[in-house]
């Protein structure tokens, strides 16, 4: 190992932004039956699926509307 590095001509790393981070979250057992059936039709993982539907929700900026009845 050196004792420095020359940084000097870096890059920054373009997918940094898309970085994830691993979370636990609950969802309801109904939800994620139907993205695994979605995930089944599609040949996606499940849970990258679920992450696109969020990330669509962020890209549109959706907001979350709730009516309590």
């Amino acid at each position: 190992m050196r004792n420095e590095y020359d940084f000097s001509n870096a890059k920054r790393n373009p997918y940094a932004k898309k970085l994830k981070k691993q979370i636990t979250i609950n969802i309801d057992e109904n939800t994620i039956d139907y993205f695994k059936v979605q995930a089944e039709n599609s040949g996606i993982p499940y849970q990258t699926l679920i992450n696109l539907y969020l990330s669509d929700c962020v890209t549109q900026k959706r907001e979350l509307q709730l009516s309590w009845k």
